[in-house]
């Protein structure tokens, strides 16, 4: 008997507040650890983060993503006290993160139809993003190994729906990079086709984690793909990626979390409360225990549910 589908909260884009800026000072603030260094894991719901974290940012309470089955304290004062926050992220973390480590990972198939996908019922998370964004070296970043995910110097290789089984409980699946140029035109119209008749039809996807690279200014090709996301109500995780590199301000550079803030302002009007992100970088590991905690509570969830 498959699992009741899609409980996790959806955001649609009807929101008439003001832009969010992630890196500002606000009246009501929690303090959120920088990338470095990174938590402790795997982590069960008891343990504390590590309170010798230093150099924190700010974000105001309500810029939270509170995964369901977490209550926030009422006083908003109180928050930092009581409410355990990612490294690098706005997410909250809560009793269901546990269970985050991969132990194993295998390649199970490849699919040109949603039909055609595994038909198990166990949940899964799908990896999308712009060609040449870092999706295939983060996926082997999250399973430990160099070679589960082919990544090619030639974007746009993933031409289809690809499942892998971890730990023999959920998938991680590679979708087909978007915005590759060099493709043929007929095959970039068949991935977008049966990729976003996956996020529509597929039962047991629990979230999609959209790829960002941080290290250049957004792209319309991504902005436009997050704003169908939210006005489709397809859940949905933002990956900063490439947050290691930092390009010099007197060649026109900005950092990572610079772009990463104009992103979030740029797609805030379609979406009534601000999407989950997590800056990362495949080359340090940044993120990448952040990920699967994350991942862990909103599967953990699904599944109870």
């Amino acid at each position: 008997m498959l699992l009741q589908p899609r409980l996790l909260p959806r955001v649609l884009s009807i929101s008439s507040k003001p832009r969010f800026s992630p890196f500002s000072a606000h009246a009501t603030q929690i303090t959120i650890p920088l990338p470095s260094p990174p938590i402790l894991s795997p982590i069960t719901p008891e343990s504390d983060l590590d309170p010798s974290i230093q150099n924190p940012i700010t974000l105001p309470l309500q810029k939270l993503f509170v995964p369901p089955g977490i209550e926030l304290p009422g006083e908003a004062t109180s928050a930092s006290a009581h409410t355990r926050v990612l490294t690098g992220s706005n997410i909250v973390l809560g009793p269901y993160a546990y269970d985050s480590q991969v132990v194993n990972a295998e390649f199970v198939k490849s699919s040109v139809r949603t039909a055609d996908c595994p038909s198990d019922g166990l949940p899964e998370f799908a990896l999308v993003g712009r060609s040449n964004v870092g999706k295939s070296s983060l996926l082997n970043s999250l399973v430990r190994r160099k070679k589960l995910a082919l990544t090619s110097k030639k974007p746009g290789k993933t031409q289809c729906i690809n499942h892998f089984r971890i730990n023999d409980k959920w998938y991680l699946v590679d979708l087909p990079g978007y915005g590759y140029a060099a493709a043929p035109h007929e095959s970039r119209l068949n991935w977008e086709e049966f990729t976003k008749d996956y996020f529509l039809k597929r039962e047991t996807l629990v979230s999609v984690f959209l790829l960002i690279d941080a290290s250049i200014p957004a792209k319309k090709i991504d902005l436009d793909y997050a704003s169908w996301l939210g006005q489709n109500q397809i859940p949905m995780t933002i990956i900063f990626t490439k947050c290691d590199k930092r390009k010099k301000k007197k060649n026109g550079g900005r950092r990572p979390e610079e772009n990463a803030e104009t992103f979030q302002s740029l797609i805030s009007e379609f979406f009534e409360s601000t999407p989950p992100w997590i800056m990362t970088s495949s080359i340090t590991n940044m993120g990448r225990d952040e990920i699967l905690l994350h991942m862990s509570q909103l599967r953990n969830y699904w599944l109870k549910h």
